[in-house]
């Protein structure tokens, strides 16, 4: 199914996007630290790259069989690179104009 790109989705969007229950994805929250979505104003706001590796984790698990102690392995060699201070602060304004726009639509 294509995905339509924005910048930011919701968890409700998420689970229809990767067919996975809500609940679940909670759950993935605090098993796997590579999907970290943004929380504004008590919304869990997940990006492009939550998705993929959403999507990973589901095949990972419910394709391949792997345990989540093993589908955790697998994806442990991925951490993030270290940001530059530029890319740091870039990150933080897109952070808090995401916020504020938020805060003003809510």
């Amino acid at each position: 199914m294509p995905v339509p790109q924005k910048k930011y989705y919701r968890i409700g969007e998420v689970s229809k996007l990767t067919g996975v229950e809500p609940h679940v994805l909670r759950y993935w929250e605090t098993e796997f630290y590579q999907i970290r979505p943004r929380r504004v104003a008590r919304q869990r706001l997940y990006r492009q790259e939550d998705l993929d590796i959403i999507r990973e984790v589901k095949a990972m698990l419910y394709e391949r069989g792997f345990t989540i102690a093993g589908a955790k392995k697998q994806l442990a060699p991925r951490r993030k690179r270290k940001s530059t201070p530029e890319e740091l602060l870039r990150e933080i304004r897109r952070e808090l104009v995401a916020i504020r726009d938020g805060l003003s639509n809510g």
